[in-house]
């Protein structure tokens, strides 16, 4: 599936000046509010974006950028506010599942916060992506937590989730469905929390939470343009 931002209305950084460090870039994302807690600011300035963007591609810009294969890698601010969505449902110990993984970036953060004892996966439909990523993640500083099975990376459609650790605390869906995939919702955790864009054209990013007693509560975070949650068929035509 393609798993990226193409625009969000929630925050064009408009960044002044040109970013050439990886810290340079999380100190801005808090300038511009995308960054609001020490949580995610520390798992980002760990997680350096330059390892998972192709060589020559300047880390630091905050643009989503093509990764081969009809996919990009979101904009920064995006990972930031995705981050802080789901942040207490990343708690150590807790699962996160990550669908549409692509260069493998969020995942490694999902699994800092996650830690030793909890275990964060990457699904991805384009083998080549998944590869790529296993490599830029073994360059990181998630690299141990791959190593030691808390990080898992596949090649599977993401529509179906990933139902062999599940259930999840925490979903993070990086592109847009036309509706919510019911196989999501029930990897979803009683308590847990999916952040979703839903819609065709017009986006909207969905955050789902999954109440004790099994009932749902949807709202919207904010206006998005993702590329569709499709089949690898269909992502790669044309490419």
């Amino acid at each position: 599936m393609g798993n990226e931002l193409v625009r969000s209305s929630f925050m064009e950084c408009n960044f002044e000046g040109s970013i050439d460090t990886n810290e340079g870039l999380v100190e801005q994302l808090k300038q511009y509010g995308a960054i609001q807690s020490n949580k995610v600011a520390e798992v980002m300035k760990t997680i350096n974006r330059a390892l998972f963007v192709p060589e020559g591609s300047p880390a630091y810009v905050d643009s989503p950028m093509p990764i081969g294969y009809n996919a990009t890698i979101s904009a920064p601010h995006m990972h930031a506010t995705c981050l802080e969505l789901l942040k207490e449902h990343l708690q150590p110990g807790m699962r996160a599942l990550d669908i549409g993984s692509g260069t493998g970036y969020l995942t490694a953060c999902f699994a800092l916060m996650v830690g030793p004892h909890g275990h964060a996966v990457g699904v991805e439909h384009i083998p080549e992506l998944v590869a790529s990523s296993i490599s830029s993640i073994k360059k990181s500083a998630a690299a141990s937590l791959l190593e030691d099975g808390v990080l898992s990376v596949h090649v599977g459609d993401g529509r179906l989730g990933w139902p062999e650790l599940a259930p999840y605390d925490a979903i993070h869906v990086g592109a847009a469905a036309p509706e919510i995939p019911p196989a999501l919702l029930e990897q979803l955790k009683p308590g847990g929390r999916m952040v979703i864009p839903v819609g065709s054209y017009f986006q909207d990013l969905k955050v789902v939470d999954k109440n004790p007693d099994g009932s749902i509560s949807v709202h919207s975070a904010t206006s998005v343009r993702y590329v569709p949650l499709t089949s690898r068929g269909t992502q790669l035509q044309g490419y």
